[in-house]
């Protein structure tokens, strides 16, 4: 093997050497990144569900929780009102239309179900005369999905539904009858958090290894008024970019609300 083949090889095993070690680099950028996405998707849940939960409990009680084990016992045991709010739409005689929404108490719901499941419900957007149900109580409906028939100036309708979700109930309303414009036709409700989660550890952040998100709840003057605030925040973020320092609200450690101001707005929103 002569000079000019030796350094050749060299020059070669050299550029193969720089090539393999700038795609490693490249590599784990990216399944940092990757895994720092995926985290935070964990941790934006995780605040949301908490968000849920206590703006439930500041509903039923007037103020906000700062303790973790009284909002799990709220969450796992608490029964709160369902209120429903329906239009009563008449026609008047003038051609205009006259709305009263109407507020009613239909029973209790368990709080675990409000806090965990997103309730809809479908009205009759037009009068006209019912010709049946496409659905019954407990099917899965997708959004887009037409559950009913109702015939308006002769011409069959067939509405369709805006979300997903399992059929709670159906108005109780027979083939031939009179629909009215604004009668509940269909209630559903759909999981938006995991159902199985252990709530022991709904204070704990994703992925941190058992630390805790800081939560803060208290009061401001709002010309004169003490109004409820509170704050709940990722204290150990998995991004080495998120700091309390960083100018930059978006780069903070992940949150929800805040202790000078009436919002629980999440600052990934």
């Amino acid at each position: 093997m002569n000079l000019k083949n030796l350094l050749s090889g060299i020059l070669f095993l050299c550029s193969f050497a720089l090539v393999y070690y700038l795609y490693a680099d490249i590599q784990k950028v990216i399944e940092t990144r990757s895994l720092i996405e995926s985290s935070e998707g964990r941790v934006i849940e995780r605040l949301k569900l908490i968000r849920e939960a206590e703006s439930l409990y500041q509903e039923q009680f007037g103020k906000y929780t700062s303790s973790w084990d009284t909002l799990v016992n709220f969450i796992s045991n608490a029964k709160v009102p369902i209120i429903q709010r329906r239009e009563i739409i008449k026609q008047k005689s003038y051609g205009g239309e006259e709305v009263t929404v109407v507020t009613d108490t239909l029973g209790f719901d368990t709080a675990f179900d409000r806090i965990f499941k997103k309730h809809y419900s479908m009205s009759a957007s037009e009068s006209g005369t019912f010709e049946g149900f496409k659905v019954k109580v407990g099917d899965r409906v997708i959004k887009n999905q037409k559950p009913y028939v109702i015939n308006i100036d002769g011409k069959k309708t067939l509405p369709p539904l805006l979300e997903k979700g399992t059929v709670d109930s159906l108005a109780d309303v027979k083939i031939g009858q009179t629909v009215t414009k604004g009668q509940l036709m269909i209630s559903y409700s759909d999981y938006i958090f995991d159902p199985k989660l252990d709530l022991s550890k709904l204070g704990e952040i994703p992925d941190s290894g058992g630390a805790k998100f800081d939560i803060f709840v208290g009061k401001i003057d709002k010309n004169g008024v003490m109004i409820d605030v509170i704050e709940v925040v990722d204290s150990h973020p998995i991004n080495p970019q998120r700091n309390e320092n960083n100018e930059l609200k978006t780069r903070k450690p992940l949150r929800f609300g805040s202790r000078l101001d009436v919002s629980t707005t999440g600052n990934w929103e």
